[in-house]
């Protein structure tokens, strides 16, 4: 029995690719954009000598630059999740960056693997777009997870600010300075957009729907009814912040208890790819003596259609609404 490596290549190039786009991004745009930097990147912008105008146009500009991009061919499958995760690529520099990657995957593919013409040009073009996503899904994912997570701190911090005699935006611009990225350079773009005139109920709504955050909805609605009806603003943020971590401790309850379960369900959704996968690398004619006959193709397409149904009803099952 004669086995195969050509699996564990692509696995590697697929993974190569997705170190290799994270790589071209610091590159490009330096540490500060990562979400592990201590000093949120408005803050080392400014510090770099760029007045506070031009800094807010710039981040403006990553924040807004892919809700208007959708239409293109393609890009509308990464357009929201790269909005969520402020990307600093453009959609241009994007779409290029995925055309590198393909090009990239093909030559290692060409150089490692003995697929014909039609299966490399078509892995590659998987690679590139697939990589591309999969690497801004998981931006999306950490950076709202990190929102989520310094949200009820940051709230804290600005009923302290409040208590202490401080007016609401110059207490936005405080805590932006104090917390560290995702959420401190988006305060501080609350806080900018405030001092050149914009409401900051509608500047944190904004950014709640931009976001598609509940809690940031919550705290848009809390600002605006105590602008509109007065108030212990100081008070309401305080129980807000209460209800946040509330509903932040729920929802990691949740998570907890259905853990098990979700991976369950892509243990089950996986297991029969990977056996396939299997049997083919330990054995590639195994299914030699079926392949011809004409049940093989109606059958292949019953099983798609009952491994979906299966991934489709698993996630169903586990989707527990809070």
């Amino acid at each position: 029995m004669e086995l195969s490596i050509e699996p564990l290549i692509y696995i590697g190039i697929f993974v190569g690719i997705l170190m290799l786009v994270e790589g071209i991004y610091l590159m490009v745009f330096g540490k500060s954009i990562s979400l592990n930097s201590r000093v949120n990147r408005r803050l080392d912008l400014l510090n770099k000598g760029a007045n506070r105008e031009d800094v807010l146009a710039k981040l403006r500009k990553e924040l807004d630059q892919h809700t208007g991009s959708r239409a293109i061919p393609l890009y509308s499958l990464i357009a929201s999740k790269a909005q969520k995760a402020s990307i600093a690529f453009t959609p241009q520099q994007l779409i290029l960056v995925m055309i590198a990657l393909g090009i990239a995957a093909f030559v290692m593919l060409t150089l490692m693997t003995g697929a014909s013409l039609p299966i490399r040009v078509l892995v590659s073009v998987i690679m590139g777009i697939g990589g591309v996503f999969m690497w801004v899904n998981s931006k999306a994912k950490k950076r709202l997870a990190m929102i989520e997570e310094q949200l009820p701190d940051a709230v804290d911090l600005l009923v302290r600010s409040l208590r202490v005699g401080h007016p609401f935006v110059s207490a936005i611009n405080t805590v932006s300075k104090e917390v560290a990225d995702p959420l401190g350079s988006e305060l501080g773009i609350i806080a900018d957009e405030a001092a050149y005139g914009r409401d900051v109920s509608e500047a944190i709504a904004a950014m709640a729907e931009r976001l598609d955050m509940q809690d940031l909805r919550f705290l848009a609605v809390a600002v605006g009814i105590q602008q509109k009806s007065g108030g212990n603003l100081a008070e309401i943020l305080n129980g807000l912040s209460k209800v946040i971590r509330a509903r932040f401790k729920l929802f990691r309850r949740v998570k907890a208890i259905t853990a098990e379960a979700k991976w369950s369900g892509m243990f089950l959704s996986a297991f029969p790819l990977l056996a396939l996968i299997g049997i083919n690398v330990m054995q590639p004619d195994y299914y030699s003596d079926v392949m011809e006959t004409p049940a093989f193709i109606p059958a292949c397409a019953v099983v798609a259609v009952m491994l979906a149904a299966n991934f489709f009803f698993m996630r169903l099952m586990v989707n527990i609404k809070v």
